[in-house]
């Protein structure tokens, strides 16, 4: 790899080969998983390479064509598969500069990859009080890019489903790896060959996002004795549909206690809590609601004091993924799962995996609406011990019926979030004939024997028709 001549040929486009930013920009949240860590620890890119515009980033691709280079995309580093770890090497295209909002119109936004999702809604709030329809909980420094490319759904996946859903990504503007790049317009079902696809198929260059009405989001903590109170409470809420929510996350005790620090003074020993985010329209509704389903109100932001509320995060980074992030500040033996409890059994299918591993395994739910109906994913906290116990656990849950993405494997199928087709592949090798585009994350890309014809849950699903 001669990253010199590279570098010649890239002049006048921002560079960085300081080993300390090479290793910092080649990591993402890996370490979330003791397995990823041990795996990933040592990968590190060549060089970083930032470019401002997509007339900069053709030529980057071209380069790196002619020199047979690697290269992996990179927003903000907030996921945690190690989808924007450079597992060859080679370049880390850090797309953080091309972060232009470039139009806001009724029900769509128009932005560079790099845009944070925090950013577009303080614009889309003041342009026409409109905000996007999901985010993930690092929404304050994520990236829509990398949202798209490496997530699934988070905060507003209640009401929209993810970004899985026909209608939650309009358009994607995709630059493909060869010698002359073409930059491909993609829209309707095209848009499922890029999502969760990690950059191994083109680099997101634009992207069109729907937008729905922004409201003032009220965050409330509502706690139970009982973990099962706290998940049946919180699938009734979400079936309330006159009741405007945007997160429903049941969370088991000792988890509140022991790992949200700033919010403790709030909590009972041994209660269980339900974290909501409610718009204030809706704020009486729910109030009454709670009452009658027998939730107690411990934490009411519309009626807190400003001391009260001095130093708490938003409720979003309680839940989804910032869960995990609180309690391994506190305890590094913790590590998680994703589940899947399927619509309609979800909560005895809960009741039952909530008993299974005690003192072992903590539950946290994320209710969400998948095709159309109200169920839950599960992102239960693990005390990790070994490999081949996490394991074990990740059968069991299978075995019982709830499908496991698991976040301690990097490719897209062995985490079950992405499967991989003909139709995928096909585009794959149109897109990056020499398979230069994050390379090792797409199993059946690297691996001819590869069967992706598999029985297994895929939340992303290939686009081969039934025969």
């Amino acid at each position: 790899m001669d990253v010199s001549a590279l570098k010649r040929d890239l002049d006048g486009i921002k560079l960085d080969d300081n080993p300390a930013i090479v290793q910092q920009k080649s990591r993402d949240f890996y370490w979330y998983s003791p397995v990823l860590k041990q795996q990933l620890d040592h990968v590190t890119g060549d060089l970083i390479v930032t470019p401002k515009t997509e007339a900069e980033l053709i030529r980057v691709l071209a380069a790196c064509h002619r020199h047979g280079v690697p290269v992996t995309p990179r927003g903000s580093g907030t996921g945690n598969y190690g989808q924007a770890m450079p597992l060859s090497g080679g370049v880390v295209l850090n797309l953080a500069e091309m972060n232009e909002i470039k139009s806001i119109a009724p029900g769509r936004v128009v932005t560079g990859p790099g845009a944070v999702l925090a950013d577009i809604d303080k614009a889309t709030r003041a342009h026409s009080g409109q905000e996007l329809r999901l985010s993930p909980s690092t929404y304050n420094t994520a990236s829509i890019g990398g949202f798209i490319a490496g997530g699934s759904g988070g905060v507003g996946s209640i009401n929209f489903g993810g970004l899985r859903d026909f209608g939650n990504v309009l358009r994607l503007r995709v630059v493909t790896m060869e010698a002359e790049p073409k930059a491909l317009e993609l829209t309707g079902e095209d848009l499922h060959k890029v999502t969760h696809a990690y950059g191994t198929n083109g680099i997101i260059t634009e992207v069109e996002m729907p937008l729905t009405a922004a409201y003032e989001w009220i965050d409330v903590i509502v706690g139970f004795d009982a973990f099962m109170d706290a998940a049946r409470y919180g699938n009734a809420l979400a079936c309330q549909d006159g009741i405007l929510t945007k997160l429903i996350t049941p969370i088991a005790a000792p988890v509140p206690q022991l790992y949200f620090k700033r919010h403790q003074k709030f909590f009972r020993e041994g209660q269980s809590i339900c974290v909501v985010m409610v718009a204030r329209h809706g704020l009486d509704a729910f109030l009454a609601f709670t009452r009658r389903a027998g939730g107690e109100v411990i934490f009411n932001a519309a009626t807190a004091t400003p001391e009260e509320k001095k130093g708490l995060p938003p409720a979003y980074e309680l839940a989804w993924n910032h869960t995990t992030l609180r309690a391994l500040r506190v305890d590094p033996d913790i590590t998680y799962l994703q589940s899947l409890y399927p619509f309609p059994n979800q909560l005895v299918l809960v009741e039952k995996m909530d008993a299974m591993f005690p003192g072992e395994v903590f539950s946290h739910l994320e209710f969400v609406r998948l095709d159309g109906n109200i169920t839950c994913f599960g992102l239960p906290l693990v005390k990790f011990t070994t490999e081949a116990r996490l394991d074990e656990i990740v059968r069991l849950h299978e075995d019982n019926g709830c499908p496991i993405f698991n976040p301690h494997r990097y490719t897209l199928e062995e985490g079950g979030m992405k499967q991989t087709d003909a139709v995928q592949l096909a585009f794959k090798r149109e897109t990056d004939p020499q398979g230069l585009l994050n390379p090792g994350k797409m199993i059946a890309w690297e691996n001819p024997d590869y069967d992706y014809r598999s029985g297994r849950t895929f939340l992303f699903k290939g686009l081969q028709k039934a025969g």
